[in-house]
């Protein structure tokens, strides 16, 4: 490890990584007394120790910036999964003839790795569609219906991603 990558490990990702670990281990345990809240705390401590040492803790590891604009952007993909949803069950009701099961490459505009994981996630959760592949910026998706891909290729998820990272 480089004394200039060790230089970029910001305080304040361990910090974040400290609060978030400590909340999650007293919500998941919710005991309060000494001995098991000391027992807790050095468990914090040696998962970040660790985490330090295998320097897996990195600009990217709590972006902490994509939550300004998570809250909008999971209710735009929570409208997006009941849509496709519906079109899922017409499609079961409507028989085989209405599929036309599709697989294509879509490229993508992410700037960080985090986004283009997001983006594939979002297509995964979506009903209908399954990201099977992710490359640099090609992402392989198969969907049930050609209108799916046709509807990820206007690039308005693709967008909606990018916008996290402001």
């Amino acid at each position: 490890m480089t004394q200039e990558k060790k230089s970029s490990f910001f305080p304040s990702h361990r910090l974040i990584l400290l609060l978030t670990l400590a909340l999650f281990w007293w919500i998941n345990s919710n005991y309060s007394n000494p001995l098991l809240l000391s027992l807790g705390a050095a468990s914090i401590m040696l998962v970040l120790y660790i985490a330090q040492k295998m320097d897996v803790i990195d600009h990217e590891s709590h972006p902490i910036s994509l939550s300004v604009n998570m809250a909008t952007y999971l209710l735009w993909l929570s409208k997006e999964v009941v849509l496709s949803n519906i079109s899922v069950v017409k499609h079961i009701w409507l028989g085989n003839s209405s599929i036309s099961p599709t697989l294509a490459t879509i490229d993508t505009r992410q700037c960080t790795d985090i986004n283009k994981v997001i983006y594939a996630n979002s297509i995964t959760l979506t009903p209908g569609t399954v990201a099977i592949d992710l490359i640099d910026d090609q992402l392989t998706v198969h969907a049930l219906h050609k209108d799916d891909i046709d509807t990820l290729k206007t690039g308005d998820m693709d967008r909606r991603v990018r916008e996290l990272e402001n």
